[in-house]
């Protein structure tokens, strides 16, 4: 049964009073007991290994591969003329958008090993099968390739210039599609009305999705079907495109996913690795498993982020909001994925205008081809982008107008009487109290005492800067979840999901939520996830699991309770109507007479109780908060320390607030990443990947942190779902990158940085402090 149009439920909101329940899954994946891709053994299984290009883009001559059939070991050896003659088939994007023209989308189709042409550095020309993995890797280096070089491009401002290499005919200037939102006119006149103008171009650079765990794979054939183990956010997504790639139906495929060491949107969708190790069982007759060196991380899985701007927020001489122009120049890379076109010509666009009334827009988001390895979903998926855009602007309109950057803020902010809000996308915020997040963090950071924590610094020979971000989010994609639950004649209570657990806590969440609803003790509850033959469902992405599918496990513990009351009047020979239900006990009111919810599941014909509830939010949810932070800059090195980092969020009603501060302190270091460390950088000449290595790319570490403080305003619920949240799993890694930059800019005011770029590395501020001016590579302009 279907819920259509759910809305909060302040009954159902009280769910989560055991916020201190430690993570039930730790326990086992603390002793080694985890069950992760690599634990997997199977008889008789073998290995694949690939021959990846070396060019960013060239025509493919010949692909010889006796010497690799020849090599110990080897089963065989595949270019895509055997997988063409098979029947193998490419991995299809979403027909969701269109050229300028009207055209659709154009770009390379993902075959699972490259065609007539290479387009980036990584991608698979040729796979080699054999019977261990030394045995394939060294077999794949006997691959004999040749090619034909061509020139390459890897910048989209230069992709769209006259004369610029072309990657695909369907897409002229290598636009592979484009979208408008606004009024062009209007925003025209705001601007030539405007008392002042900030303009601002911006980069928000590549990087990559750095999971502990390296992706890993294993086709299997079990009766007659392909099983795919892998780690995959999106289970139910992987198995239709392996239909779609390798042919049949999605039944014929099943996927299974254990533990993942790390998602972070990088692991959805069916990557060409998982397809090939399926079509490899299949063809083969026998298990074959694939896992990423690290430097295959790096080349071959896809990136985020990576977008270029050029924006003008008009305001007037007090400093409100008149209108906003953006043009968005956003790096597809070569052969996209399932998520690259949505994330800047959708989600982002969703969520530009963050906290702030903006009477008027202009929004052109273009979508280019370039040689590198695709973009897609990284933490926040277009929302960090575009919130970090906004807060530029504002915070250099009130740097320009010398208006207090908090003051700025609530001028403009979406008031708390203008809900519900209509944006010009047509969503709606439900809730919101932009300004009271605002005002609680700048006590809780103790914003006005920051003078004497600057002047001491001073005295100490270091740059003391602050930062302020308000910022939105946008949570519930896909807005639909399935959970069946099954109630067993011993009382166990079973959850199953679509959903997908990937180091966020839901087999504890989604415990507590049905201990609660059926009041019985959390070790009689097991959560089923990560099996398509046992639950499906459109998995974990957009920080939709507690937002829709603990909605979902809240109903159906719900329609347990209406199962066994029905099950209970029969058997005590009462009225529905009479019987209560408390503590796991169906009775009928104001006698001892009584079964148990186990006594009812086994009184079914099949001896136990199964339910099914499948709850859609009437919209999305949208939260939100502000962010301050202090860094300390040593002028002799350049070297940043972030010596304070501050946020107040609302995000709902929360049901388990360890799981929850774990959810946003992981976003906080990820979005200080990106504002001070982490960028990926390709050779503008060859294509190469310069930072293919740890050697390179500098990830963040624990120890490069203060104790972070995080606090919470839960007196804004949700309205659109069962339980009022609102989703928490990348608000964190939102506020980090524009608090952390304006911190950074702050401390070096009036020093020549103004123009500076992410990641502000040392060398960055140690040049800029030396006027130096142009940074080395993948620096600021």
């Amino acid at each position: 049964m279907t819920t259509p149009e759910i809305q909060f439920d302040p009954d159902a909101a009280r769910f989560g009073s055991s916020r201190s329940q430690k993570r039930l899954e730790d326990d086992r994946l603390l002793t080694g007991m985890g069950q992760f891709s690599d634990d997997r053994v199977f008889a008789g299984q073998a290995w694949l290994a690939l021959a990846r290009s070396p060019h960013a883009h060239a025509r493919i001559v010949r692909v010889e591969l006796d010497a690799a059939r020849a090599a110990p070991g080897v089963i065989a050896a595949w270019s895509i003329a055997e997988l063409r003659a098979d029947g193998v088939g490419h991995i299809p994007f979403p027909p969701l958008f269109r050229r300028a023209d009207g055209s659709p989308m154009a770009a390379p189709p993902r075959t699972l090993l490259a065609g007539d042409q290479v387009f980036y550095v990584g991608q698979p020309v040729a796979a080699v099968i054999a019977e261990s993995r030394e045995q394939a890797q060294d077999a794949a280096e006997r691959v004999q390739l040749e090619y034909d070089e061509l020139p390459c491009v890897v910048d989209p401002r230069r992709a769209l210039e006259a004369g610029a290499p072309q990657l695909w005919p369907d897409a002229p200037g290598n636009v592979a599609a484009e979208q408008r939102y606004g009024d062009a006119r209007a925003v025209d006149a705001a601007l030539a009305g405007a008392a002042h103008v900030t303009q601002l171009r911006l980069h928000n650079q590549r990087l990559m999705a750095f999971a502990v765990e390296p992706r890993s794979s294993i086709g299997v054939v079990e009766n007659g079907r392909v099983t795919l183990y892998t780690q995959n956010q999106t289970p139910t997504g992987a198995r239709d495109s392996l239909a779609a790639a390798l042919g049949g139906q999605p039944a014929d495929y099943r996927v299974i996913v254990g533990d993942i060491g790390g998602g972070f949107g990088m692991k959805t969708g069916l990557s060409n690795e998982d397809a090939l190790v399926c079509h490899a069982a299949r063809r083969l007759g026998r298990p074959v498993r694939w896992r990423a060196e690290r430097s295959e991380e790096f080349l071959a899985a896809h990136m985020g982020r990576d977008q270029h701007y050029e924006a003008q927020l008009a305001l007037d001489r007090d400093g409100h909001i008149l209108a906003l122009r953006v043009d968005v120049l956003a790096n597809f890379g070569a052969v996209p994925v399932g998520s690259t076109a949505i994330i800047p010509l959708a989600l982002g666009p969703k969520v530009q205008t963050t906290v702030y009334r903006v009477p008027r827009i202009d929004f052109r988001i273009r979508g280019l081809l370039t040689n590198t390895m695709a973009t897609g979903a990284y933490r926040g998926a277009g929302r960090p982008e575009a919130n970090y855009l906004m807060e530029r602007l504002i915070e250099q309109a009130a740097r320009e107008m010398n208006i207090d950057s908090a003051e700025i803020r609530r001028r403009n902010f979406v008031r708390e009487s203008d809900f519900p809000f209509r944006t010009h996308l047509g969503d709606v915020y439900d809730a919101g109290a932009f300004g009271r997040m605002l005002d609680a963090l700048l006590a809780r950071a103790d914003w006005n005492g920051f003078g004497a924590r600057r002047a001491e610094a001073k005295r100490r020979g270091r740059l003391r800067g602050r930062g302020l971000a308000s910022y939105l989010e946008w949570t519930g994609a896909i807005p639909t979840e399935t959970v069946d639950i099954q109630v067993d004649a011993e009382g166990t209570v079973t959850v199953f999901s679509g959903t997908q657990a990937m180091g966020q806590g839901l087999e504890t969440t989604y415990t507590q939520l049905i201990a609660e609803v059926l009041q019985i003790p959390i070790r009689g509850v097991k959560i089923v996830q990560g099996d398509t033959d046992r639950a499906t469902g459109v998995g974990s992405v957009g920080s939709r699991s507690a937002f829709v599918g603990g909605s979902a496990t809240v109903a159906a513990g719900r329609r347990v309770i209406v199962r066994g009351r029905e099950i209970a009047a029969e058997a005590l020979e009462a009225a529905s109507g009479d019987i209560e239900y408390r503590d796991g006990r169906f009775a009928i009111a104001g006698t001892d007479r009584s079964i148990t919810l186990a006594q009812a599941a086994a009184r079914e014909a099949q001896g136990f109780i199964r339910v099914s509830a499948t709850e859609t939010p009437s919209a999305p949810s949208w939260p939100n908060g502000a962010q301050a932070c202090e860094v300390e800059i040593d002028p002799e090195t350049g070297e940043v320390d972030v010596v304070a980092l501050t946020s107040v969020d609302d995000i709902g009603r929360i049901i388990n607030h360890m799981i929850v501060e774990g959810q946003i302190h992981g976003g906080m270091a990820q979005g200080v990443g990106q504002a001070l460390y982490e960028q990926a950088v390709y050779d503008p000449e060859s294509g190469q990947l310069l930072t293919g290595s740890l050697m390179d790319y500098c990830v963040p570490r624990a120890d490069q942190f203060p104790a972070l403080r995080v606090s919470f305003d839960e007196s804004v619920p949700c309205k659109t779902n069962l339980l009022g949240v609102k989703g928490c799993g990348e608000i964190g890694t939102i506020g980090a990158v524009p608090a952390a930059v304006h911190a950074v800019l702050d401390a070096l005011e009036g020093r020549g940085a103004a123009q500076l770029e992410m990641p502000f590395t040392p060398e960055k501020i140690w040049r800029a402090l030396q006027g130096a001016g142009q940074p080395v590579r993948g620096g600021a302009r």
